[in-house]
């Protein structure tokens, strides 16, 4: 714990069991124009130490979007910038309002806490199995961290039902992070939904509109980025 004026903090992630970790995941998803062939890039990627799956834009056709992944921050403003700034990445146009930033954290429920921060996240983006994605931010209403816990533990688990519906089904595996302070238009929580095909991460975007959750305290949602991954790192 880090103590700042007589107080105790606590910002370890917290599983089950009394479990903690120090260690989080860190994943940005940046999105580029101008990029009619993306063999270079493809080619650039493979040959770099990053962990990265780099996305066609579906809504693009000279779109691309790059995921990268990171324990440590300081690589998104160093060896990540760098490898941005050279080679067939530096002429690209960026797309700075499709830029997204989270990191994993916990609920406090997780039996294998580091699985859940550290690997789950980089084997669902780098399962080649999981070719489609949707990358999107949301914000909750203020109004939603007022409520008691008993109420938000039913709205959430309204919401998280549907959603485990679709993983057991093996047609939409997710990646929830906070983006808390890491967003440009201050969004809570970044969400990316993967599969196999398109259709059902938008069939499960539109399950969930009938929550209470998504009808009531969403104050908003987006911006979409759709993709599919032509290069994904192998999982290490």
């Amino acid at each position: 714990m880090e103590r700042t004026h007589g107080t105790e903090l606590d910002i370890k992630e917290h599983g089950a069991n009394r479990q903690t970790s120090e260690r989080r995941l860190f994943m940005q998803l940046q999105v580029f124009g101008g990029c009619p062939d993306s063999a270079p890039l493809v080619a650039a990627l493979r040959h770099s130490p990053l962990e990265a799956v780099l996305y066609h834009d579906a809504n693009d056709p000279q779109g691309v979007g790059i995921l990268t992944m990171s324990e440590e921050p300081a690589f998104f403003a160093g060896s990540l910038r760098e490898f941005l700034n050279t080679g067939p990445f530096a002429g690209l146009a960026l797309k700075p309002g499709l830029t997204m930033l989270g990191r994993s954290y916990a609920s406090g429920f997780e039996p294998d806490l580091e699985e859940w921060l550290l690997r789950r996240p980089r084997q669902t983006a780098l399962n080649p199995a999981y070719p489609w994605a949707i990358w999107y931010p949301l914000r909750r209403k203020p109004s939603f961290a007022r409520l008691e816990a008993k109420e938000q533990g039913e709205i959430l688990r309204e919401h998280g039902a549907i959603g485990r519906a679709y993983v057991e089904a093996d047609l939409v595996h997710d990646i929830r992070l906070a983006c808390h302070g890491l967003d440009a238009n201050d969004n809570d929580f970044l969400i990316g939904l993967l599969g196999g095909d398109l259709h059902p991460l938008s069939h499960l975007i539109q399950s969930m509109r009938r929550t209470v959750q998504t009808s009531q305290y969403l104050d908003r949602l987006g911006p979409f980025f759709v993709g599919r991954a032509v290069w994904q790192s192998p999982l290490r």
